[in-house]
């Protein structure tokens, strides 16, 4: 019975622990600023070419870096001789972005040029996952 109280008060103060640190929230404590929001997308072409998988990672290059806000940018294709049991194959192009905080995140999704790269690249898509998280560094 001792064990399981002791137990439970030592699972309730870690619980305690997370939610005085911010990781239960969408503010960062240690800092007291906004977290972060990384922005990862997953590319799978419907004919996955080396030249179909350069013009996408051109076309994410020029309309998708530089927006207001942002604190990280980088796109490639699939590390192909990374094949540990683990890694996840099944995309062809990959996008990073990480902004400094929600709002310019949320401005990027209406950014013309975002919209632009959507229009004058779906055609090339077989499947799209995007992956937003609140990171901190």
């Amino acid at each position: 019975m001792t064990i399981r109280i002791l137990g439970a008060l030592a699972f309730f103060g870690l619980i305690i622990g997370f939610n005085s640190a911010g990781l239960t929230s969408k503010s960062n404590a240690a800092a007291d600023k906004p977290l972060m929001v990384s922005h990862d997308v997953f590319f799978s072409l419907k004919d996955a070419t080396a030249e179909n998988k350069k013009t996408l990672v051109e076309a994410c290059h020029k309309y998708l870096k530089g927006h207001p806000g942002e604190a990280f940018f980088s796109a490639g294709v699939l590390a192909e001789d990374l094949k540990r049991p683990v890694n996840d194959l099944n995309f062809d192009v990959a996008l990073h972005i990480v902004f400094n905080d929600k709002a310019s995140q949320d401005k990027y999704q209406d950014a013309p040029r975002h919209l632009e790269f959507i229009e004058k690249n779906k055609s090339l898509w077989k499947s799209v996952r995007v992956f937003d998280s609140y990171v901190s560094k």
